[in-house]
């Protein structure tokens, strides 16, 4: 009996380019750019569309485990491991992680890897590809799904389409860089290029193979990080010392662009990297001036715009080409049409200490409780709205340097204080004097939403020291 597709789901990059949005700690893969859903949790809903595929493989930061469980937990879709990551060393070890931990569970295994902040159609153009793709993938190749451009598009590398296989998809002819624009549009007046999208379908033992031939240090260091793994509640952590001794290359250079096994299926399904803002608003609806908005907005004689919204409303006059990005800390404002330059603004953001933290981290910060947002900061105070799901609770910690009001303003909160509980509910607060043992948890149905004011000294989220944690995060 033929084993079914293992997915491989790479979810640790950080989407720079669509900034303010995407940020380091919630990037773009997590946040809601297509309808009610995260990107990510739409690729998991796409392989839950066919009974082909086993339960997925996700690999990622460690930083985003939670929101990945949390995420996978809310479409109801059952993971097959999580794989976190110590250090990022892009694509070709992770890849390679993957493989060799799958092949632990099936000799056999075909791995469809794909990246989890993608804009797919899964139409029965897509699921008709996926086909293809295993046949030649089970008959020995290493394939590469290749977009038919549409357009000459300088954002994306290109692959020329060899000589037919007798599996489906052809041979590569050679991989191209990202273009200028002139050589892109004479690539596409010359035909038989595609847009490389970083998604492939391969045998795993196939892959590892040509890893170990053309890429040893990489596969070394994936095959050593994947045998000292270790288990941490539901994730599967790979060896810090090992993984991080993998250079730092994507498998296209690393494997793709060397092996005598590489294919390209040639597929004309909807589908975006949504690298961009441009991009994003290519993949909506435009209006019939061209204007994609996402939030609260009122757009007068403006036309070819995209505007995203993340509470301000905002309002356009009289403009053309332009991009308005509102979170709740940061707007960017430029033209869509060049919306691939964020990436670089994002850089110098991040070289200034003074607004590194914008490129990093949320006005509302997530966690595997629930999170908080920061509503006021003082010298010697700080407001925030914690939130807190149903069951949850914090870690059992105290503070050296800060006291703590909390004020509870929907749901009901249990609060133990140096091994005292009270229940408190909506509108009755608490005071935590510093230094006290306390946690926060919420026994109910409803989410739990407080107000929560800091005075003292020192206001860092260091000022934490936990003593038990569900979350594998004490000591």
């Amino acid at each position: 009996m033929t084993s079914k597709i293992v997915p491989v789901i790479l979810a640790g990059g950080q989407g720079t380019r669509l900034w303010p949005m995407s940020r380091a700690t919630r990037p773009k893969q997590f946040i809601e750019l297509m309808g009610n859903r995260s990107l990510f949790q739409q690729t998991l809903e796409r392989l839950a569309g066919s009974d082909r595929y086993a339960a997925p493989i996700v690999v990622t930061n460690a930083d985003y485990r939670f929101v990945v469980a949390e995420q996978a937990q809310e479409a109801d879709i059952a993971l097959g491991a999580i794989l976190l990551e110590p250090v990022a060393r892009n694509t070709a070890v992770a890849i390679a992680a993957a493989a060799y931990f799958a092949l632990e569970q099936d000799a056999d295994a075909i791995l469809h890897i794909l990246a989890s902040d993608h804009a797919i159609t899964a139409d029965a153009a897509y699921y008709g590809a996926v086909g293809t793709a295993e046949a030649a993938a089970r008959a020995g190749w290493l394939v590469t799904f290749g977009i038919v451009p549409t357009r000459p598009e300088t954002g994306y590398g290109y692959i020329a389409v060899g000589e037919a296989l007798p599996d489906g998809g052809n041979k590569v002819g050679r991989f191209v860089e990202k273009p200028d624009l002139a050589t892109a549009e004479r690539l596409l007046a010359e035909g038989g290029y595609v847009w490389n999208s970083g998604m492939f379908m391969i045998g795993a033992s196939a892959f590892i193979a040509e890893c170990e031939a053309l890429a040893p240090e990489t596969a070394a260091a994936a095959r050593r990080a994947v045998e000292l793994a270790r288990t941490d509640l539901d994730f599967v952590r790979l060896d810090t010392e090992a993984f991080g001794a993998a250079p730092s290359i994507s498998v296209d250079y690393a494997i793709f662009e060397k092996t005598g096994k590489a294919a390209v299926l040639p597929v004309t399904f909807a589908w975006s990297d949504l690298g961009s803002w441009d991009a994003v608003w290519s993949a909506h609806a435009p209006d019939a001036n061209g204007n994609v908005v996402l939030g609260s907005a009122l757009l007068s004689g403006t036309s070819n715009t995209m505007v995203v919204t993340d509470g301000a409303h905002v309002v356009v006059e009289g403009l053309d080409d332009v991009a308005i990005i509102a979170s709740q800390d940061a707007i960017f404002v430029g033209r869509l049409s060049q919306a691939q330059r964020v990436g670089a603004l994002v850089k110098q953001l991040k070289a200034d200490p003074a607004t590194q933290a914008l490129t990093e981290t949320h006005k509302t910060a997530y966690r595997p409780w629930g999170g908080y947002s920061s509503v006021l900061l003082a010298d010697r105070f700080q407001v925030k709205r914690l939130f807190v799901k149903p069951g949850k609770k914090l870690s059992l910690q105290k503070h050296f340097h800060r006291s703590e009001h909390w004020v509870v303003v929907k749901g009901t909160a249990e609060v133990t204080i140096d091994g005292q509980i009270s229940i408190l509910t909506e509108n009755q607060s608490i005071y935590l004097p510093l230094g006290c043992t306390h946690r926060l948890a919420n026994p109910g149905k409803i989410e739990l939403e407080l107000i929560e004011v800091q005075t003292g000294s020192y206001l860092g989220e260091d000022d934490i020291v936990r003593t038990e944690d569900d979350f594998g995060r004490a000591g």
